[in-house]
């Protein structure tokens, strides 16, 4: 194909704004599927991807279209996930891409994603084409919509298109709008040396690592020997081809194409998103720019609720981390849990649907602690630690002061609302950034959050103070120094490490009064009295008990002298301290989660 007639592109929208359909109806219309075969959000390869109506896995699909003026064109489509967990997914997707369909629902308007995706198009310098969607749907407002996107966005709107990916009206506008708008591939380097920049990759059981990349320059071909600039690994290509959507082989990857590339590769951890394959032989002095590791961001410790279901947990982490270069893990022990491994995820709809594949793909039966972000720890000779787990916090006296990763957070609500979100974000130690209108109707609120405060309820509480209309953008600014504290729970005694947590030293009464309180409910009674305590090393700050249960030893006595009943429940007081000093406390899976569940 001649790289005049190659368009490269994708689409970008806020959740659930019909981005999956609105690619069903390109496959449909350029005959890439037939019509029998076709099912709902086509792409999407996982059962998980299709019930959440959310895209987690990036797609290509090369699609044949014959335009009104007779020519065909090869259009090139990266359906990107679109969630603010996968951030750099899309960044590094958009930079395969010359153009960008920016989707807007009717119905809700410029939403937080449809910002920030926008504004990644528009660092990358990416041709964008302003698209209304489902038109077709009750209380759609198409003129109020472009208004938005003009005045938020700040995208010219006069050669915007109002479609409805799910009839298909207006879909055929907005292809010839693609190959009419969208530039042909832009040629960077003209030393004619391989560069093929790597969009995602994921593991095929028979054939190893499958690497989907788009050729900036050169080309790729079975046979060659090719070299990975990252992690400098090199192999040979054992089949090159591209999707239609389904997997074609073909000879060869020229210049603008997108495709995939197999080179019997045993791991994905070395095939990382965003690095730059070239040539092992003729290697290009120069790599694409952009490169950078994905690191996890949040934390959590995964243990099998039965000990002996230890090895069927690490084989599944191990499969699901061939598929995921993003997640990892590590062996851990817990003294309430016994042996597991601490998780790291990209944020927490990646832990969600993780955690969620292992107990539906795998049929493990798993508890998990409560997740935690990643603090640095500066200690008193100068080194920096780097602590994932609260339990391995040091003592106060060894270190010298902490620092919290800082989230900014966008929100975008209602202007009625405005109200109740400030309060909850002051609530949560936030620091506004900025307030302004989008529009009349719809305001902008800008903070700075310590992302800790995110991780627990933020969300549903963001969704109930503005009866479902917000939505939440954020990105990650760096580390910031906070008076924080260890919090540590003890159940008889014994230091549960599990359940220890870092809050910060205004909040630690009130959280700990609150976690000892729900724990409480939690712990099944014992035969003698169980105290639950908070405690800050080795300061007690706040403590609740569950009652024993007990036997009515005076019931025998039905008159007499007091000193008899006395004599009765001295001996069975006694029998209790014997008994509370060698009694071993069985904690349940919920109190483990009960930090999640505080009214704060």
């Amino acid at each position: 194909m001649d790289p005049e007639r190659i368009r490269n592109f994708s689409i970008i929208a806020h959740i659930d704004h019909g981005k999956s359909t609105l690619a069903d109806r390109f496959l449909e219309i350029t005959g890439a599927v037939d019509s029998r075969d076709l099912k709902a959000q086509h792409l999407d390869r996982m059962d998980l991807e299709r019930e959440r109506g959310i895209t987690i896995k990036a797609q290509t699909a090369r699609l044949a279209y014959t335009a009104r003026d007779g020519v065909t064109y090869q259009l090139n489509l990266i359906d990107t996930p679109g969630h603010v967990d996968f951030h750099y997914e899309v960044e590094r997707s958009l930079q395969a891409c010359e153009g960008a369909i920016l989707l807007v629902d009717a119905t809700q308007g410029v939403q937080a994603q449809t910002l920030a995706n926008a504004y990644l198009s528009i660092e990358a310098n990416l041709e964008i084409v302003p698209v209304v969607n489902k038109i077709d749907a009750p209380g759609a407002d198409v003129a109020g919509t472009l208004r938005q996107i003009e005045d938020v966005v700040g995208l010219d709107v006069t050669e915007s298109l109002a479609v409805s990916a799910r009839t298909g009206e207006g879909v055929p506008d907005l292809l010839e709008a693609v190959v009419r708008r969208v530039p042909p591939p832009r040629l960077l380097f003209d030393d004619g040396l391989l560069r093929a920049l790597i969009v995602d990759s994921w593991y095929d059981s028979y054939r190893g690592a499958v690497v989907l990349v788009r050729v900036f320059s050169g080309e790729i071909a079975s046979g060659m020997k090719v070299r990975f600039m990252a992690t400098k690994c090199e192999y040979e290509v054992v089949e090159v081809g591209t999707f239609t959507p389904e997997a074609k082989k073909l000879d060869r990857l020229t210049f603008g194409d997108v495709g995939y590339v197999i080179c019997s590769i045993k791991s994905v951890h070395e095939t990382r998103i965003g690095d730059t394959v070239t040539g092992a032989k003729a290697q290009a002095p120069q790599a694409l720019p952009g490169f950078r590791m994905a690191k996890p961001m949040v934390f959590c410790g995964v243990f099998p609720t039965d000990p002996g279901g230890y090895d069927d947990l690490r084989d599944a982490l191990e499969k699901l981390s061939l598929n995921d270069s993003s997640f990892v893990f590590e062996p851990e022990t817990s003294q309430a849990l016994g042996f597991g491994f601490r998780c790291g995820f990209l944020g927490l709809l990646h832990m969600d649907v993780i955690q969620e594949r292992l107990e539906r793909e795998y049929d493990l039966d798993l508890v998990t602690t409560a997740p935690t972000v990643v603090y640095k720890v500066n200690l008193p000779d100068g080194t920096v630690m780097e602590i994932d787990n609260p339990a391995k916090m040091p003592e106060p006296s060894r270190m010298t002061s902490i620092e919290e990763p800082f989230i900014k957070t966008t929100v975008h609500v209602p202007a009625e609302y405005v109200g109740a979100i400030i309060k909850l974000c002051e609530s949560r130690r936030g620091v506004q950034v900025s307030l302004a209108y989008a529009g009349t109707e719809r305001m902008i609120l800008v903070y700075d959050l310590p992302m800790a405060e995110v991780l627990y309820d933020f969300y549903d509480k963001l969704k109930s103070a503005s009866r479902g209309y917000a939505s939440m953008d954020y990105e990650l600014i760096g580390h910031r120094g906070a008076d924080l504290v260890r919090l540590d729970i003890l159940v008889n005694g014994e230091l549960v490490d599990a359940l220890s947590a870092v809050v910060h030293r205004d909040n630690t009464f009130l959280i700990g009064r609150d976690l000892t309180r729900k724990i409480k409910e939690l712990v099944p009674r014992q035969q003698f009295e169980v105290a639950v305590q908070a405690a800050i090393g080795t300061k007690v700050i706040a403590r609740t008990n569950v009652k024993a249960l007990r036997k009515n030893v005076t019931a025998k006595c039905y008159g007499g002298d007091i000193t008899r009943k006395r004599k009765l429940l001295e001996k069975q007081k006694a029998g209790k301290r014997r008994m509370k000093a060698v009694g071993n406390v069985e904690i349940p899976q919920e109190a483990f989660l009960a930090l999640l569940k505080l009214e704060r």
